[in-house]
């Protein structure tokens, strides 16, 4: 589906799956990088000049993504808009940022703010590049500089101490992930999207080996924040995925989760989660047993 632009915004209208539902009936986290990246591709493919913007689009690797969301998005048959535009061009690297919104008698309704950082990658050398003149050009056209440079800038990236004064570092939660064929894109490495889902499954398994499902609720994830350092491949060997719990607070915890490959660090992840109620739609206090829960992965900041 094409785009236009508005004013130094790209507007995308990105279609929904009824596959990508959870069980809570709300569009699954994981599900929003996928619907960035379709954005950003159509954006660089759209714009570009002859084959600057299909190397662009396919040429490059993330960095780090950092999404806030703010609202849940449940399945119709209309799309919704995403807007995209840089806020930041550096010699190797450059940040998209994007909103996630309806339009309602001209007040807009957003479900997800967030960032992107990414580098140009030459895939037969395995080496990052350096942005050429005229990709800087292309992107310069929908620079809209952001102080901070972040979907939420302030504690991004930071961990914040246990509110409850607890400071002991115990044991993380070890999941072992497997990568399947599907998850692996056309450069032999595993797709942005799937980091995503990775920490996804770890996280939950971190939940149900913490909380036994009858003394927990329903959660939502607020905020993920992933730094990408290393390719994952295909392999029948799975990666090893540690979870720990940074901060416990009223009726939010952070989780932060490493893909390992031995002691390489593969990719970092931390998400905020809140204690979630469906019959009011808001958040709730956490309960004793989930508070008991987290702390048995709580470490130390």
């Amino acid at each position: 589906m094409s785009g236009r632009i508005v004013s130094v915004r790209h507007l995308y209208r990105c279609p929904l799956r009824w596959a990508d539902m959870d069980a809570l009936g709300h569009v699954n986290n994981v599900r929003y990088v996928d619907y960035l990246q379709e954005a950003r591709v159509d954006l660089l493919r759209l714009h570009g000049r002859s084959a600057l913007g299909e190397e662009l689009a396919e040429g490059i690797v993330v960095v780090q993504h950092d999404i806030e969301f703010t609202a849940p998005l449940s399945y119709r048959a209309e799309p919704v808009s995403i807007e995209s535009w840089v806020t930041e061009i550096r010699a190797a690297t450059f940040t998209l940022a994007y909103e996630i919104f309806d339009e309602v008698d001209g007040e807009r309704h957003v479900y997800a703010r967030a960032t992107t950082i990414l580098s140009p990658f030459v895939f037969s050398a395995g080496r990052p590049r350096r942005l050429e003149g005229k990709e800087k050009e292309l992107l310069s056209r929908f620079l809209e500089p952001t102080p901070g440079n972040g979907a939420a800038a302030s504690g991004a990236g930071t961990h914040a101490p246990p509110e409850d004064g607890t400071a002991t570092a115990v044991e993380p939660h070890r999941y072992e992930c497997n990568v399947r064929w599907s998850d692996v894109d056309a450069y032999g490495h595993v797709n942005n999207v799937m980091y995503f889902e990775y920490f996804q499954e770890a996280r939950i398994m971190a939940m149900v080996d913490a909380v036994p499902l009858e003394e927990r609720d329903a959660f939502v994830v607020a905020r993920v924040v992933v730094d990408y350092r290393r390719p994952l491949l295909f392999r029948a060997e799975p990666y090893d995925i540690e979870t720990r719990a940074t901060r416990i607070g009223r009726s939010s915890f952070t989780l932060e989760a490493i893909i390992l490959d031995d002691a390489d660090r593969l990719a970092v992840a931390r998400a905020t989660v809140v204690a979630f109620d469906p019959e009011t739609q808001r958040s709730r206090p956490l309960q004793p047993a989930e508070v008991d829960g987290l702390r048995r992965i709580l470490t130390a900041s």
